[in-house]
């Protein structure tokens, strides 16, 4: 099974610039999920609820350590993860582009 999250916007802290660490900027996170399916199901609002509550906790200097954070979380809360390919997108940091990081993590379940 693969579960698809798509443009999961939000604001939080993120970024090494004094501005970003003063006032909160849009995120949006793209994310997909593979695993198996049996009895048990990932459930797709808790998925989003630990993404926005440790993004907004946290306030990331980077992208990748939100990326690196995020991938342990959810493994740890949803140990049927098999794959996980993760996109962190800063649409307002530079005024003629988006800016993005990404991440696919195969776990070995």
């Amino acid at each position: 099974m693969k579960i698809s999250i798509e443009d999961l916007t939000f604001t939080c802290i993120i970024g090494i610039l004094d501005f970003e660490r003063k006032k909160a900027q849009k995120v949006i996170i793209n994310l997909e999920i593979e695993y198996t399916f049996d009895t048990e199901f990932i459930n797709y609002a808790e998925v989003v609820d630990l993404i926005k509550t440790n993004m907004k906790n946290e306030k990331f200097l980077l992208i990748e350590d939100a990326l690196q954070h995020l991938n342990l979380k959810l493994k740890n809360k949803f140990s049927k993860i098999n794959t996980l390919s993760l996109k962190i997108t800063k649409p307002s940091i530079l005024p003629d582009c988006k800016v993005s990081v990404s991440d696919t993590i195969r776990f070995n379940s």
